[in-house]
């Protein structure tokens, strides 16, 4: 089994000697875990994806909690991740915009956690340049991870969520979440705030309240704020498909070729969506377009609101480059 020369690393992430592998399942003290497509499944059988259910034949009926588990959310983006499940060569560039505060080098022998990982795009560019990774997904995505990360052996895959992981304190060396925490149900800057027990370091990725922006940035949120709560509730995936390709031809496409006709006289940082998507592919955009419109949950914050971090850890360390905003958090 892909876990059979894993075993003391599972012992420590779980901070258990009560451990032990048997075919298709993990067991951790009294607790079992199933490993689906080499994939060990931590959530709680009522929190299954439909697929997986099916695949387990486990039917468990409705989740519980439903404050502290968004079911929409799991569909909206193991659907995404199963559309756009190719890591592309674009994604690099995008990699080295996150990580532009890390020291990767110091990784070199670290165990690093990738939470909320998607399709693993991020983890495809570092997983060689560090010591061990962990893959952390609540959502199908997390078995395109497997695939996409298919050669590679220092890779242990979860689907997980994150607001109860079953791990001992600082299992990790460096911990990232991009893009994630700002989709969940709870209070996102608490949740950065309760990561601190996994990870001495943190590297997050929150949308920001467009604070460096004009106004017309801020009315034009409002209105597409409106539109996607309204399409967060299409969940026919013929449906979705249409819908993306509509927004790509009508709004973002028009407002790249806008930005690049103003860009000779400076003028482009004012056109919304040019910063964030000029020359990049239809692929990578039609997914940002999914991703943005389809989602129920969005929070957003300013600097001045990431910089009150510093109340739990004591240095926090905000890019200026974007996407903003990135930080670093150093407990």
């Amino acid at each position: 089994m892909y876990y059979d020369d894993k075993i003391d690393s599972l012992r420590d992430i779980f901070g258990s000697d009560d451990l032990q592998l048997q075919e298709g399942h993990l067991l951790v003290g009294e607790k079992s875990y199933p490993i689906v497509d080499d994939v060990i499944i931590l959530l709680d059988p009522e929190q299954y994806p439909a697929a997986l259910q099916a695949r387990l034949a486990v039917n468990s009926g409705a989740v519980q909690n439903r404050e502290e588990f968004a079911g929409d959310i799991q569909y909206t983006f193991g659907e995404e991740w199963k559309t756009y499940n190719k890591v592309l060569p674009e994604h690099e560039r995008e990699f080295n915009e996150y990580f532009d505060i890390v020291d990767i080098s110091s990784l070199e022998k670290a165990r690093v956690c990738d939470l909320g990982c998607g399709i693993g795009r991020w983890a495809h560019f570092l997983h060689n340049r560090v010591g061990e990774m962990l893959l952390v997904d609540f959502s199908e995505a997390i078995f395109e991870a497997r695939r996409n990360l298919a050669d590679a052996d220092n890779v242990l895959f979860f689907m997980a969520d994150l607001k109860c992981l079953p791990f001992r304190d600082d299992f990790a060396d460096f911990l990232y979440c991009l893009g994630v925490l700002h989709h969940l149900p709870t209070p996102a800057l608490q949740e950065v705030r309760m990561l601190s027990r996994y990870a001495p370091q943190l590297l997050i990725y929150l949308y920001y309240a467009l604070d460096n922006r004009g106004r017309h940035f801020r009315l034009l949120l409002a209105a597409v704020s409106m539109l996607r709560k309204q399409l967060s509730r299409v969940h026919g995936t013929a449906v979705r498909k249409l819908i993306t390709e509509v927004i790509l031809w009508l709004a973002y496409l028009p407002c790249i070729a806008v930005g690049h006709l103003l860009a000779p006289l400076g003028l482009n940082r004012h056109v919304p969506l040019y910063e964030g998507y000029h020359g990049k592919s239809l692929s990578r955009i039609r997914q940002d377009v999914y991703d943005r419109f389809f989602t129920r949950i969005e929070q957003r914050f300013s600097r001045a609101q990431i910089r009150r971090l510093d109340d739990t850890f004591r240095g926090v360390i905000i890019s200026d480059g974007i996407p903003y905003w990135h930080f670093l958090c150093r407990r």
